[in-house]
């Protein structure tokens, strides 16, 4: 049945106001992602300079450390996973998750082992307890715009527990899943091992001539790593948050941009539907006036 002039009114009134809504928050997360790179570009540098210190102590230092050391058979494996506080930002939180599903059907059903979650974000919040899967350790509040105070935070809660024997509730092995924002459209989810560590070397090739010319460690290689470590682990997890946090805001601005695009779509087309219910009810009114006027003009030569 077709609706009548006043509700395709009423929806294309209705359309408009959620078209503008949309487009207010297309706009605000465009304006968000320049903050959000820009606070990604600034912590770069740091990061690289710390990566190219761990490498060369790890080279120099033959130390048994507790957090580079390999369990040989784990049995408590974490993941921490970082998703987004609100909604309306298109598959960004349930690609984190799916990817979450994937690493856990691999370590429970193949290889036994038992899986501790820590999450970031309502959304992994809110999904787990709706399935009344056990959480860990949570944090919200801050997925678009986290802080490092909040990294180092989580960074200490994994050290802890990483430290902490598996009989007394600790985990051997931790990863994390974070979204890698790779472009405006595309935004990758990522799993990488943060504990025990993987110290990826060649960040910058020395001088052949002078191999050891980059540093000198003070008091001794072993020292050195023991402070850089926990500094390097707390980077790692600095660098999943901001990069969570601007593929967030990419991915809602793309969300949102689609989503005034169909508005704008649908307010054309209830537009040409009320112009031809418009059209129609005005031909049915003139129709009943020649009718109204025909039938007065036969009576009237019947008298």
């Amino acid at each position: 049945m077709p609706a009548s002039l006043r509700e395709l009114r009423q929806r294309r009134k209705s359309v408009s106001a959620t078209k503008k809504i949309t487009r207010a928050m297309e706009l605000i997360a465009s304006s968000r992602i320049i903050r959000a790179q820009q606070a990604a570009a600034r912590a770069l540098p740091y990061t690289r300079e710390l990566n190219r210190a761990v490498s060369a102590v790890a080279n120099k230092s033959r130390l048994d450390h507790p957090l580079t050391r390999d369990v040989e058979n784990p049995q408590r494996v974490a993941v921490l996973f970082i998703t987004s506080d609100r909604g309306m930002n298109g598959a960004y939180s349930s690609n984190v998750i799916k990817t979450v599903a994937a690493f856990r059907q691999r370590e429970e059903e193949q290889e036994g082992r038992e899986i501790v979650r820590y999450v970031v974000g309502r959304k992994g919040i809110g999904y787990l307890k709706y399935r009344n899967i056990p959480i860990h350790a949570q944090w919200e509040g801050f997925s678009d715009a986290p802080t490092y105070d909040r990294a180092v935070e989580i960074a200490n809660t994994l050290l802890d527990d990483f430290l902490r024997p598996t009989e007394e509730g600790g985990v051997d092995e931790i990863w994390a899943v974070y979204t890698r924002m790779e472009s405006m459209l595309t935004q990758t989810p990522r799993i990488r091992r943060l504990l025990p560590l993987e110290v990826v070397e060649g960040v910058q090739e020395p001088d052949p001539e002078h191999p050891d010319a980059l540093y000198l460690f003070e008091p001794d290689p072993d020292d050195v790593l023991n402070a850089l470590l926990p500094l390097y682990v707390r980077s790692r997890v600095w660098f999943y948050l901001l990069q969570s946090a601007a593929s967030q805001l990419a991915s809602q601005q793309r969300a949102m941009k689609s989503a005034t695009d169909n508005a704008q779509q649908l307010i054309e087309r209830l537009t040409r539907e009320a112009n031809q219910a418009r059209q129609a009810e005005i031909t049915q009114e003139i129709s009943e006036i020649v009718g109204g006027a025909s039938a007065l003009a036969d009576l009237t030569e019947n008298e």
